[in-house]
């Protein structure tokens, strides 16, 4: 484990119910073919993808795996919505508190900007037996954490049980980090400019079939721990050549300009703090066991 400020971190309640599918007026979506698609999105019970699988084979657009959840107070990006999507983090335990699935347990996977919710991977059994409106309790902890022995190394939306799983190696100053796919910063869409990586997320768009072939992007997985080069999340999303940012894949691929699979952000260097390394594993399903099917 690299060495953290694990005993001032707050351990906080946050919860979040069941989101429920939504669609505008028109169902259509327009592609960047200028083709009008139809397509399942995101939000729901999604019974049949879970992080570890494709992020990119899907006829849907902007699909979040497993389960996804929001609190219905506040208007989405402020007040108790708000509290949810910053202070859960990625690795984070859920607990399902009403429903069928009463006492079933979960992890936080990702943070979806825009939409402003969270996902959270469950067994398909366990999915099975909830409902839209179930309410889902996270013990939030991750927010405030920082490497005590790395300090030009920031953190977001991380939780200690993940990192603790990634084996993260420390040479030097330098933090080798396993990834499973480099992506160019010149591929990044929407969320590009926020002026905070503490929630939501920002999307590879996946419209330039050489860059695709080059970095292999049409093998990513939902969950998969992936760098973006040349792009420094410290404060905010920006181009930055030598930086390096590290995220989390936590939405599939869109037809829609500007869009494609969501990253939330996990770590980020400007100045070559992090290194990293390429292993196919680096997937939170893998880490953190949650299928025994891959």
């Amino acid at each position: 484990m690299l060495n953290i400020n694990r005993d001032e971190l707050v351990q906080i309640s946050v919860s979040g119910d069941v989101a429920h599918p939504a669609y505008g007026r028109s169902p259509y979506r327009v592609s960047t073919d200028g083709e009008p698609r139809v397509l399942s999105s995101a939000s729901g019970i999604t019974y049949n993808i879970r992080v570890g699988d494709s992020a990119t084979k899907w006829a849907a657009d902007h699909v979040e795996p497993a389960v996804s959840i929001k609190n219905p107070k506040g208007d989405g990006h402020t007040g108790e919505n708000a509290g949810l999507n910053v202070l859960a983090c990625v690795g984070n335990e859920a607990k399902v508190v009403s429903g069928n699935a009463e006492g079933e347990k979960g992890v936080v996977t990702g943070k979806h900007g825009g939409a402003e919710r969270v996902m959270v991977d469950f067994p398909r059994e366990i999915m099975e037996k909830m409902l839209i409106g179930d309410t889902i309790l996270i013990r939030a902890e991750g927010v405030g954490m920082q490497l005590l022995d790395h300090p030009a190394v920031k953190l977001f939306n991380l939780s200690p049980q993940l990192l603790s799983a990634w084996n993260i190696e420390e040479e030097g100053s330098t933090l080798r980090v396993p990834v499973t796919h480099r992506v160019p910063a010149a591929a990044m869409g929407s969320g590009l400019g926020q002026d905070n990586a503490h929630r939501g997320d920002y999307d590879i768009t996946l419209f330039d079939d050489e860059v695709v072939k080059e970095y292999g992007l049409d093998s990513l997985r939902l969950g998969d721990l992936v760098a973006i080069v040349d792009a420094d999340h410290s404060y905010g999303r920006i181009y930055r050549r030598g930086a390096v940012s590290i995220g989390i894949v936590i939405h599939g691929d869109s037809v829609v300009a500007g869009h494609g699979p969501g990253v939330t952000s996990l770590l980020a260097a400007r100045n070559g703090e992090i290194e990293p390394v390429i292993d196919d594993s680096a997937n939170i399903a893998q880490l953190m066991n949650l299928r025994d099917d891959l």
